[in-house]
């Protein structure tokens, strides 16, 4: 278990030294053994946490108890900024990463000294030097995979999907979905130890100031986990906010710049896997985790999956025998012929008033398995984020 505290001690690296500086100082000269600031504040924090205190009440007890209570050489934080400040230690790390103004790559590893992109030329920084353009906030999962198996009640709830559900003939979970069971039998390695996780991704617009008219957007990129209950994997408390990302218009394509710090960490977990400690088992393992699928509307299907859903071919069902009608007027793409997949002899099929005027007697298009999907594009040569030449020298 030490070797399990350490490394997610290690995701923040000043964490271990003041937490065991506070630990150890006493509240005040004549304090109780237990009764150091660390565990004061924690214990009050708490407190204010479940009675939904305001800031300001909370800033005057602490306040008062420094100031009337306690003795002079007392310890305890006056104010709720400073409480925070002492806090935020046992917080999980957060990751600020620059990113070009272009969306052309992200400053990181080998482009970290930088200062501006050598292909499109945008400096990195703002006109004072110092504080970046555009910014990539990133959540490590890793280290909260970790703090999550730590706790004995939501290591044992991350078990349900397979210790915990009614099984019988009734879809009551993504347990009991085809594509479940078919990564069940593909990857018996994975599934050996029910601890393993599922994942899935949603991202989306967000306008966080609630104008129509603002081209502001933020992208949140979420992660569900599906080994929860059902009446949890779906809660607010669960949803795991890994990215975020904020600009000023959609990422489009170029999105796949933005989701290479998530990537590189869901390789790992399902490439080489992580060592975890089970707090309910009392053990350390090695967790694996997938990403079992994504969640999003159409466009941002697009943006994600690199697949274009605009113009002529815009379905991925259909590919090539799309129907569309294009709009004079309004200039946008129609698409029809949603009657192709209605059973023969179906009532609608013969109706020609309703739709265009002519009976449906096409078939629906068969849809390619998995295997054959791949098999079109595995040879596809895929390059994320944009192009761009050798880096010859370094400039301002």
């Amino acid at each position: 278990m030490a070797n399990v505290v350490e490394m997610e001690l290690n995701d923040c690296p000043q964490m271990l030294e003041r937490l065991k500086s506070d630990a150890r100082t006493s509240l005040y000269t004549s304090a109780r053994e237990h009764a150091s600031k660390l565990t004061v504040v924690l214990k009050l924090y708490q407190l204010k946490a479940e009675g939904g205190w305001s800031d300001t009440s909370f800033t005057n007890l602490l306040s008062y108890l420094h100031d009337e209570m306690l003795s002079k050489d007392n310890k305890l934080p006056r104010r709720l900024y400073d409480a925070k400040m002492m806090l935020k230690f046992v917080g999980l790390s957060y990751e600020k990463i620059h990113a070009c103004p272009n969306d052309c790559i992200l400053f990181r590893k080998e482009h970290e000294s930088l200062f501006e992109f050598l292909k499109c030329l945008a400096s990195r920084y703002k006109e004072n030097g110092k504080s970046p353009k555009k910014v990539l906030w990133y959540f490590p999962i890793v280290s909260r995979f970790r703090r999550l198996y730590r706790s004995e009640v939501e290591s044992r709830n991350l078990t349900w999907h397979k210790d915990g559900r009614i099984k019988d003939t009734m879809l009551r979970h993504l347990t009991d979905s085809p594509q479940w069971k078919r990564i069940d039998s593909e990857y018996p390695n994975f599934v050996k130890d029910n601890r393993n996780l599922r994942l899935e991704l949603s991202t989306d617009r967000m306008n966080l100031f609630g104008l129509q008219s603002s081209t502001h957007s933020t992208w949140p990129v979420i992660l569900i986990n599906y080994s929860l209950p059902l009446w949890l994997c779906m809660k607010r408390k669960y949803l795991m906010l890994s990215l975020l990302i904020s600009r000023l218009k959609q990422p489009e394509n170029d999105i796949d710049m933005y989701l290479a710090p998530l990537v590189e960490d869901l390789k790992i977990l399902w490439e080489t896997s992580v060592e975890v400690y089970d707090g309910y088992k009392k053990e350390s393992f090695n967790l694996r985790a997938l990403l079992f699928g994504t969640i999003n509307d159409f466009l941002a299907y697009g943006n994600l999956s690199g697949y274009s859903v605009k113009g002529k071919l815009g379905c991925p069902i259909c590919k090539d025998s799309t129907h569309f009608v294009r709009l004079e007027h309004s200039m946008k793409n129609v698409y029809l012929g949603h009657r192709r997949w209605l059973p023969k002899g179906h009532y609608y099929r013969r109706l020609r008033k309703s739709f265009n005027r002519k009976p449906e007697e096409e078939v629906a298009p068969l849809i390619l398995s998995s295997n054959e999907l791949f098999e079109k594009v595995k040879d596809l040569d895929i390059k994320f984020g944009k192009p761009f030449a050798k880096h010859v020298g370094i400039g301002r």
